[in-house]
């Protein structure tokens, strides 16, 4: 497929996933201009990334410090573009993430945050939170969000603005609805105004129940490759 082609058929899954996102937000009683399209770039190269920016796209969600830092250099003249780590973020790995992107959704501990702190420009985060069982899934607890929003709030570099969550996996958006019912009930108990939350396959769900920030690959970009 030649560049054109690529950036065709990225314009056109745009406008698709845009169609999507505005009928939801008119069956909410939401303007679209609420909710925020983060393009999910792992596993796509610079030069995707490139032909996502010239249809229109400026946020950007990547999950992997490293994977993005191999392509940095490839994008830092874009401008107005935003990054968003969306992947867990391991502490060692804070001051990298911290020069890297601007907002950081996925931190889920004091210590993560006091990382971020010492890197110095003021990033935008959002506190990741656990709302399933399962093991894999990174987040802070619910009930540990008091202290930790306390503990961002102290460091004077980071400017706490939402929760973000990540659902088990299921097909079936009325299965991931309660735990973006939830999410939004902890961000109005706290009283933060932005909620990461909604993919590919559920974003409606996720503008019905209040979501500002929608994280889709996979019905902009197709299937990722593999490995």
């Amino acid at each position: 497929m030649s560049e054109t082609q690529a950036s065709e058929s990225i314009r056109e899954r745009l406008e698709q996933v845009e169609e999507r996102i505005e009928t939801a937000a008119r069956r909410a009683g939401r303007a679209r201009s609420e909710i925020t399209l983060v393009a999910v770039t792992k596993k796509f190269d610079a030069a995707v990334m490139r032909e996502a920016y010239d249809v229109g796209l400026r946020k950007f969600g990547e999950n992997y410090v490293q994977e993005f830092e191999g392509k940095y250099p490839a994008l830092k003249d874009l401008k107005d573009a935003e990054f968003h780590l969306i992947g867990h973020l391991q502490s060692n790995k804070a001051k990298v993430a911290g020069e890297l992107f601007q907002v950081i959704q996925t931190v889920d501990s004091e210590k993560l945050a006091k990382r971020l702190d010492q890197v110095g420009p003021v990033i935008e985060v959002m506190i990741e939170v656990k709302l399933s069982e399962e093991e894999t899934k990174a987040g802070a607890s619910p009930e540990s969000l008091a202290g930790l929003i306390d503990g961002i709030r102290r460091c004077g570099n980071l400017r706490l603005t939402g929760l973000m969550t990540m659902p088990p996996w299921n097909l079936d958006p009325e299965v991931t609805r309660p735990y973006f019912r939830r999410l939004a009930a902890l961000a109005r108990e706290y009283g933060l105004a932005k909620l990461s939350m909604g993919m590919s396959h559920d974003l409606e769900a996720a503008i019905e129940e209040g979501t500002t920030h929608v994280r889709v690959g996979t019905a902009l970009f197709g299937a990722r490759k593999k490995g």
